[in-house]
């Protein structure tokens, strides 16, 4: 049995060194340049072995947004789990966000890489695996919008669509963590995000 767990361990370990060097290579050199043989070279083994873990590097990069997606994903859920009121729902996800962008930068950088990419970078296949993952995160706004308006605290929307104008507006601001020393200067950005989504709430409330 100590044999077994030894050979599991490697195993996950050289799955996280596959990923790292694969994450350090799509910031440096764009995901064109981020061939199995330079994850291969910089995670220090051989192809061979990188193809044992992972069919293609499109494969590596999904599951580097897989892991992030379910991270976000359990976050998000507790902090659904833990409010009480649609309202107070809708700001705990929306602090879980931004807690995920700053505590799981790694994740949330992969995440945000692709969503900004102008081109689907995956295949039919691996993007509905991907897209899996992602919409789990959004039910949970769906949830809560849906929610509010049922128990009559917020007006009659569509929650889908609802949710995903919310998570834009989250998502958005957080781009402008790296405007700190030009269009926030002198502003807090935590103070923008959260007035922007009491603005988001009150425009779903019913007056």
């Amino acid at each position: 049995m100590k044999q077994k767990s030894r050979r599991e361990r490697e195993r996950e370990d050289r799955r996280v060194q596959i990923l790292d060097a694969a994450r350090q290579l799509l910031f440096e050199k764009g995901i064109a340049a981020a061939t199995m043989q330079r994850i291969a070279a910089l995670a220090g083994m051989s192809v061979g072995t990188i193809y044992l873990y992972f069919e293609s590097k499109e494969e590596i990069f999904a599951a580097l947004q897989e892991e992030g997606l379910n991270l976000l994903g359990e976050r998000i859920s507790r902090a659904a789990e833990s409010a009480v009121t649609p309202e107070e729902r809708i700001r705990s996800i929306a602090d879980a966000y931004l807690a995920f962008s700053a505590e799981n930068k790694k994740y949330f950088d992969i995440i945000n890489y692709f969503l900004s990419s102008p081109d689907v970078l995956f295949p039919p296949r691996l993007k509905k695996r991907i897209d899996t993952h992602g919409n789990r995160v959004l039910e949970q706004v769906v949830k809560a919008m849906k929610d509010g308006a049922d128990s009559g605290r917020f007006i009659r929307t569509d929650p889908r669509r609802t949710a995903l104008a919310f998570w834009g507006v989250l998502h958005g601001l957080l781009q402008f963590r790296k405007l700190k020393n030009t269009i926030l200067r002198g502003d807090n950005l935590v103070q923008v995000y959260r007035g922007a989504v009491e603005h988001f709430i009150r425009g779903l409330g019913r007056g």
